[in-house]
């Protein structure tokens, strides 16, 4: 399997961030790590063993991009204002949009791009999909929690707003922005069992009411854990079950 670690200096969130890229041909994937996660999550889970991703990727049907993130600096740095919590989440969407984009596109040509990540990776792809929906085309959130304003105390600003996925849709007005939202394959799963459980359907619940159609599957249990979640990525990377 083609496997690299890339590396470079970001301007947007002013440190080095690091890549690793799995496979040589296929779909753009950008997976998002759990909250103390890194680029190194994923494989070090065996996600690209045979049985969970390694056929898509062996195949050319998917390249993976395991994607650093900034949580330390952002939602989880309790010493700080979560104004300027949100405030260095867009950073981080910056690095996202303007740095990591462009990069696997000159690696890779192909025109179809994911955003996944389970439990907080769910919320960052579903953040970075909506706040730029011409850059992706579907969309898996595997046991989420999407509205940010649990992490602020229930404090809301302009930044808090550009991060937060519910009020982003139910605030939005620009017919262009929700013509695209519609066409993109938003998918998402959880455990009836998890407490993010009406977070996941009232969300549902706010994107239908854009006419933002979602495909929201509920899994027996909790289904919080890497068992499942090799699971659930298996089927919903190629959609809709």
């Amino acid at each position: 399997m083609n496997h690299e670690r890339v590396t470079w200096y970001s301007p947007a969130v002013e440190r080095h961030m690091s890549i690793r890229v799995f496979g040589h041909a296929g779909a753009r994937v950008l997976v998002f790590p759990t909250t103390w996660g890194d680029e190194n999550e994923w494989p070090n889970r065996h996600m690209f063993r045979w049985g969970v991703l390694g056929e898509h990727v062996e195949k050319g049907w998917i390249q993976v991009y395991c994607l650093d993130a900034n949580h330390n600096q952002s939602w989880y740095d309790k010493s700080v204002h979560p104004g300027h919590r949100a405030w260095v989440h867009l950073k981080y969407d910056r690095y996202l949009r303007d740095e990591v984009i462009p990069f696997t596109r000159w690696k890779n040509h192909n025109p179809y791009a994911m955003a996944v990540g389970t439990s907080f990776g769910a919320y960052h792809a579903m953040a970075f999909g909506l706040r730029n929906p011409w850059l992706v085309d579907r969309i898996v959130g595997l046991s989420g929690m999407y509205d940010i304003t649990g992490m602020t105390g229930g404090y809301y600003d302009q930044n808090v707003h550009a991060c937060n996925p519910p009020g982003l849709v139910a605030h939005e007005g620009n017919a262009g922005v929700i013509h695209r939202w519609q066409q993109l394959d938003i998918i998402m799963a959880i455990g009836r069992d998890d407490p993010n459980i009406q977070d996941n359907r009232d969300f549902s619940g706010v994107l239908w009411g854009k006419g933002v159609g979602n495909a929201l599957r509920e899994w027996n249990g909790w289904a919080h854990d890497w068992p499942y979640w090799e699971r659930m990525i298996r089927i919903y990377i190629n959609g809709t079950d």
